[in-house]
């Protein structure tokens, strides 16, 4: 769906997702979704509240997921 967004579980990269790497996959989804870029003023707050619930849930899937194979 949202090719620019890259995969955050490990292997796919080595370490634990930063919150920013979350924040930045979240932000990309609720753009792909919304079908705007940035914005209007009168759209920003429900915008900024999907992303928060967005990158809420992605840290919640991250931290439950197990990965086969890895210690």
């Amino acid at each position: 769906m949202c090719r620019s967004i890259k995969t955050l579980r490990p292997p796919a990269i080595p370490e634990d997702a930063t919150e920013d790497e979350i924040r930045a996959a979240a932000l990309q989804y609720v753009r792909k979704v919304s079908g705007f870029r940035a914005p209007a003023a009168h759209n920003r707050e429900v915008f900024d509240e999907a992303v928060d619930a967005v990158a809420e849930a992605t840290r919640n899937l991250l931290e439950g997921l197990v990965v086969r194979g890895r210690q």
